[in-house]
């Protein structure tokens, strides 16, 4: 059952001489994490901004065909439901902190606070993903003074204390170290254990091909292509359009043209161990 659909969708920003979107037709399942991934201005982030209303509740534009969300139309949607419903991580952390509030904790609660959630729930709940995600030493802290990697983990929080279905989470690495990174994606192989739907950006195509069910390619403000993270992050074409693949991916091909023997081309380090290993036992 489609959870998330889309239409023959288009969409021109305000003043903009391009489409962001064009003519876009896709399905999303309940319960998948999604990798979504493209060279720059390829339509991700327009992608993102539909799905969880920005647009055409605050970008303004042309919007053409159907955003069904549960089989409702974005349009019928408010935009005060669909944050209720569509939980969205930006992509620089320091613009999703409010500014209002002076303890991690209180940041944390904001969005239950905002929905008049009972006090005692707002703190249990609070408590909960505070322990769940490990940051019981920054509670206190003001979140004007996290590092960029502490500001993601107490975004993701502020998200997940509001316990959302679908989430929409924009390249919420790009900013971030090697150790903040992998502390994120501990995160989000928590939701997706939780049968999240996850709509994920993200550049570091390792990561995608680690976490995701199923990876779309956008270019050009269209899916160029889309499929299982092993038929999309192994073709070596990709690259002549500007996007990466993982690097034993690239490693696979140059075994193969090398004339070493491999089953398929690996897309993270345990399958490239697995062929190398088989490919030793081979020869003996």
């Amino acid at each position: 059952m489609s959870y998330i659909e889309l239409k023959q969708v288009s969409y021109q920003y305000p003043l903009a001489s391009e489409w962001a979107l064009n003519d876009v037709t896709y399905s999303f399942e309940k319960g998948k994490l999604y990798g979504i991934i493209g060279a720059n201005r390829g339509g991700k982030t327009t992608l993102c901004n539909l799905v969880r209303g920005f647009i055409p509740h605050f970008y303004q534009g042309e919007l053409m065909g159907q955003v069904l969300i549960e089989g409702k139309d974005i349009r019928e949607w408010e935009n005060h439901q669909l944050s209720t419903e569509i939980g969205y991580i930006f992509q620089n952390p320091f613009s999703q902190i409010s500014g209002v509030k002076e303890t991690v904790f209180e940041e944390i609660a904001l969005g239950l606070e905002n929905l008049g959630v009972d006090k005692d729930e707002m703190i249990e709940r609070t408590i909960q993903v505070v322990k769940w995600l490990k940051l019981e030493d920054l509670i206190k802290k003001n979140p004007n003074n996290l590092s960029g990697g502490q500001r993601q983990r107490v975004a993701f929080a502020s998200i997940i204390v509001m316990n959302h279905d679908i989430l929409v989470i924009d390249e919420p690495t790009s900013q971030l170290d090697p150790s903040s990174t992998a502390e994120v994606f501990e995160i989000i192989h928590m939701l997706k254990e939780q049968k999240k739907t996850i709509l994920l950006v993200e550049h570091k195509v390792e990561l995608i091909a680690e976490y995701a069910d199923e990876v779309l390619v956008f270019e050009k403000g269209q899916i160029a292509s889309y499929g299982s993270p092993a038929d999309i992050l192994s073709r070596k074409d990709l690259m002549e359009r500007g996007i990466s693949i993982p690097s034993v991916a690239l490693l696979g091909h140059e075994m193969r043209e090398k004339n070493m023997a491999m089953d398929s081309i690996p897309i993270t380090k345990s399958q490239a161990l697995e062929q190398i290993l088989k490919g030793g036992k081979n020869d003996d």
